[in-house]
């Protein structure tokens, strides 16, 4: 049911998402022909590539502890580590997107819930050296595991946490103060994500980016969603299918969303 729930979204996606051409906001067009159709190369693709291509033969198996609501292809206790990179990892265009939009909007204090095998958290962390990146797992191997993945790409600016983001989550933002980039990348359930939301809410700034994971990936995470971007603190919400992105400036004169092509 949730593969026919996520085709059926996407066929209305594509209906609805909008080109350059289609959007009178200059703030999205600039998001648009600055990030999201960015063609530039940067050394560290390469570099996050080739690990990506040595996880894939990695047939390790880890032990899964599952916090949320698990996988549309298994459940099982322990997976290997090329099964998750394959079909849990951050794909390298999402990938890249996430690096563009650190690169672009220069986020200082950036925290990432769930790491998994660290593919995003290696995008956030290389498109800006000086930032600080928190991340949460809840899987203690696989946090491990993404441990050893960063150590192999030389990345001195991540900050792992291990722990079920209800009990480490708070904790956390209020050792921080204040967040510039949230990703919500786990868990996958309409309330544990508005949670989130609502736990992160009060450390963050007209200026923060908060992008959600999987906003079509089941009914209810596409009910959470339509809740984040009506939300009276979200100025402006971008649909890119996978991906949901609020900005909260307060310098835009009504609430906007926007579906973009990717």
């Amino acid at each position: 049911m949730k593969k026919l729930f996520l085709i059926k979204q996407y066929f209305i996606y594509l209906w609805k998402a909008k080109s350059a051409h289609g959007v009178h906001s200059p703030f999205v067009f600039q998001f648009i022909n600055e990030v999201l159709k960015d063609t530039r190369h940067y050394y560290f693709f390469e570099e996050i590539q080739k690990l990506r291509n040595e996880m894939y033969a990695d047939k390790t198996l880890l032990n899964i502890e599952d916090f949320g609501a698990g996988s549309h292809l298994n459940n099982f206790k322990q997976r290997a580590v090329n099964d998750i990179a394959r079909t849990a990892g951050r794909n390298e265009k999402l990938g890249k997107l996430l690096f563009r939009m650190v690169n672009q909007y220069k986020p200082q204090c950036i925290l990432e819930l769930g790491t998994s095998m660290g593919l995003g958290t290696s995008y956030l962390a290389t498109a800006n050296t000086m930032a600080q990146v928190h991340t949460i797992e809840g899987g203690k191997e696989i946090a491990a595991q993404a441990k050893k993945h960063f150590a192999k790409l030389g990345i001195q600016n991540i900050i792992q946490h291990v722990g079920n983001f209800d009990e480490v989550l708070i904790p956390i933002l209020q050792q921080l103060a204040s967040i510039d980039l949230l990703f919500v990348d786990g868990n996958h359930r309409k309330i544990p994500t508005l949670n989130y939301f609502e736990n992160a809410k009060p450390f963050l700034h007209q200026h923060s980016i908060v992008i959600f994971d999987d906003i079509h990936w089941s009914a209810e995470m596409h009910e959470a969603w339509q809740i984040i971007k009506n939300d009276e603190k979200v100025s402006l919400s971008i649909d890119l299918f996978y991906f949901g992105i609020v900005f909260f400036q307060s310098d835009f004169k009504e609430k906007q969303h926007f579906v973009l092509k990717m």
